[in-house]
């Protein structure tokens, strides 16, 4: 009876972790592979225009934001002292609901901002100047991270 009610008592924060590892989890491996994606469009495209490789540089380093973003929720949630023994059920799912959403939508965010850049970069590698194009079309699917990390911002206010 007394390990029932102990993991009853700490189900807000196993609810609260659950949702920080999620963040962190979904929005690092997101950024892991749109990283890898344009990392591995640079090496292509160097064997044509090596002279390039500052712009496939920053273009490869892009979607390493949505881990920051992943890390930033964890930070700001962490910090404010909202996760202790004292804190309720809603205010541990809220912190689970703040993870998934940030963590999924970085996740998605980070894959799809690497394939935009992983054709950017294979475009200038073939003589084309499109990086300040591809800079642009790159920024779309980050606004749907800094939206959802916007909300991490506010869901955290709000417990």
């Amino acid at each position: 009876m007394e390990t029932t009610s102990l993991i009853t008592s700490s189900a807000p924060l196993i609810f609260a972790y659950l949702g920080l590892s999620i963040m962190l989890l979904l929005s690092g491996i997101g950024s892991a592979i749109g990283v890898a994606m344009g990392g591995n469009a640079s090496l292509g495209a160097l064997k044509k225009n090596p002279d390039a490789f500052g712009n496939y540089m920053l273009l490869s380093a892009l979607p390493g934001t949505q881990g920051l973003y992943g890390f930033g929720g964890f930070f700001v949630i962490n910090s404010s002292g909202v996760i202790n023994e004292q804190m309720t059920m809603l205010q541990g799912i809220a912190i689970l609901a703040a993870g998934l959403a940030l963590g999924i939508v970085a996740l998605f965010s980070a894959l799809q901002q690497g394939r935009v850049c992983a054709n950017g970069i294979a475009s200038i590698g073939a003589g084309h100047n499109v990086f300040t194009n591809t800079m642009i079309l790159a920024v779309f699917p980050e606004l749907y991270a800094i939206i959802a990390f916007a909300a991490t911002f506010i869901i955290n206010s709000t417990i």
